[in-house]
């Protein structure tokens, strides 16, 4: 109801937005550089953050400016299944047959591998999101399933990208030999309070307006309630200004955050 209110073009905190157009914070950055840093390194990095931080779209970001005749990503989304039902969401990505069997699920993923960056040169990377489900089993297959000994180069990247439980869990011993073989790791934080300014700027612009919409104090009030993570920056800010456009304001306030609070828990 806001946009009427406030000239908005469109909504400024969907879920729709190119990558373009996303915000250039200085965590996103650097996790860029490290990505692509991984990339050309084509070893096993994590990547872990808050629910909301922005890891998955700024990884996804990454993975969509990839040239498709240079790079082939395999993307998982969500798996919570064992072994074989990763192999099967692998292969699916590969447009291979879904066999029946662990072991041929094994040996046909990587003999695909093997032929994508033998014969066509092309790099597989797989990218395995909200990874901290993953069961230890699998954690470990997807170790030896990147582990190509005999090569002086590594042919399948991995990139693991899930919450903070999934760093703790990859430091116990269990898991040594995958922690062992990670060559870039990074943790997301959220925003500065000295870019959420700029950060909701940056949306209101794209939604139509260059008026700043949030009043100092709001800012204040939004940075303390979200910790600057970016999903929840958009729906406090979302409801603050519904608040505000009830109110008949120009601009949102700290009481107008302060009465949208309840609207995010």
């Amino acid at each position: 109801m806001y946009r009427k209110h406030f000239g908005l073009a469109r909504h400024p905190f969907g879920k729709d937005l190119a990558p373009d157009d996303l915000f250039p914070s200085a965590a996103s950055k650097e996790l860029e550089v490290r990505l692509r840093h991984l990339l050309d390194l084509r070893g096993i990095g994590l990547v872990t953050g808050e629910p909301g931080s922005g890891k998955t779209t700024t990884c996804r970001k990454v993975v969509a400016s990839l040239h498709a005749g240079i790079y082939r990503v395999l993307y998982v989304p969500l798996s919570t299944g064992n072994v074989t039902d990763m192999y099967k969401s692998i292969a699916w990505e590969l447009a291979l047959p879904t066999e029946r069997s662990r072991a041929a699920l094994y040996r046909v993923i990587r003999t695909e591998v093997t032929r994508l960056c033998l014969e066509t040169k092309v790099r597989p990377v797989l990218v395995v999101d909200e990874a901290q489900h993953l069961r230890s089993e699998v954690l470990e297959d997807l170790r030896l399933l990147t582990n190509y000994e005999m090569d002086s180069q590594n042919r399948l990247g991995l990139l693991l990208i899930g919450q903070v439980e999934l760093r703790r869990r990859l430091s116990m011993a269990v898991h040594e030999a995958l922690s062992q073989r990670i060559v870039v790791r990074h943790h997301v934080g959220g925003l500065t309070r000295d870019e959420l300014p700029a950060y909701l700027d940056h949306l209101l612009r794209l939604a139509g307006t260059e008026l700043p919409l949030f009043q100092p104090a709001a800012l204040e009030a939004i940075h303390h309630a979200t910790n600057g993570l970016p999903r929840k920056v958009n729906l406090l800010a979302h409801h603050a200004l519904t608040a505000a456009a009830l109110a008949k304001a120009q601009a949102v306030s700290a009481d107008h955050v302060q009465a949208a609070l309840p609207e995010t828990s």
